[in-house]
């Protein structure tokens, strides 16, 4: 049953992709309060409820000029900046927060036979989406566009032989705390993947890129000395299986188009505009 807040994302969403691709004619308040139809005020108050700034200035976050600006600068770093002090903003501080740790070669093997998974269900500012954790960290965050049934079914199909209970833990309580608009607070985010070394170095890579930024596939395999290892990389990127808390959703194309997504186009326009929006109001 879709919440409230379901519906909010939803005409969101669809105001947002509606945005994307019409971006050249820069469509109006009032054209794109057509398109999802209610009057223009309600869009604009329930556009600033979500993203925090107007429909305009969301807008400029989805110009291919504003993404290349924001590529030179992620390139003048390297994400040096970003890693030592450079995370600028109470809004940047979660990237600090976050702590991965590989399962062991057995867990890997054996589909998680030993593994007890907790699991649960919440709202996001991008829609519904299902937490798994285990005792050492999150270890699957998805969201649930197929129901929450599908949903179960393809954290289970990462962990066939683990037991299951739905369970909404502290673990990913602070997880899920990171949709909040005060990141100040937040315990440290512990993650508990399942992947090869490569996947995840390519992964404790991404965290590396602070929110508001963005970065691409060479960028990354520079960062990890492997220049030739962009599709290598790409193919890491969408095997991440944890929605957001790894933000596979900022890297980009190299000319500053956003690219494909595994949850879907419209929702990492809508994230990469969210985080940017975030940021700079801080």
């Amino acid at each position: 049953m879709e919440t409230q807040q379901d519906i909010n994302y939803n005409r969101i969403a669809d105001a947002i992709d509606f945005y994307r691709t019409r971006f050249r004619q820069q469509p109006s308040l009032e054209q794109a309060a057509e398109h999802v139809h209610i009057s223009p005020f309600h869009f604009q108050r329930m556009f600033k409820e979500w993203a925090g700034v107007t429909p305009k200035q969301f807008l400029q976050y989805l110009s291919l000029e504003h993404a290349k600006g924001i590529l030179k600068e992620n390139q003048a770093t390297l994400f040096d900046a970003a890693e030592e002090t450079g995370l600028s903003g109470t809004s940047r501080l979660h990237d600090l927060f976050i702590k991965v740790e590989g399962m062991t070669p057995g867990e890997y093997k054996n589909g998680g036979e030993q593994l007890r998974i907790n699991y649960s269900f919440a709202e996001s500012p991008f829609g519904n989406i299902i937490t798994g954790s285990t005792d050492k960290g999150i270890c699957f965050m998805a969201f649930a566009d197929n129901g929450q049934d599908a949903a179960l079914l393809e954290l289970k199909k990462s962990f066939p032989r683990a037991r299951y209970q739905q369970l909404t833990d502290k673990i990913q309580q602070d997880a899920l705390f990171i949709f909040s608009q005060d990141w100040s607070k937040l315990s440290e985010i512990k993650l508990h993947l399942k992947g090869t070394p490569f996947q995840i170095k390519v992964w404790e890579t991404l965290l590396k890129i602070p929110m508001g930024g963005v970065s691409t596939y060479s960028g990354i395999a520079e960062k990890l000395k492997n220049p030739k290892a962009s599709r290598a990389v790409g193919s890491a990127v969408a095997s991440n299986p944890v929605a957001f808390l790894i933000p596979c959703h900022r890297v980009i194309r190299a000319n500053g188009e956003f690219g494909q997504y595994h949850w879907g186009n419209t929702r990492k326009t809508a994230m990469i505009g969210w985080e940017a929006a975030k940021t700079r109001a801080v």
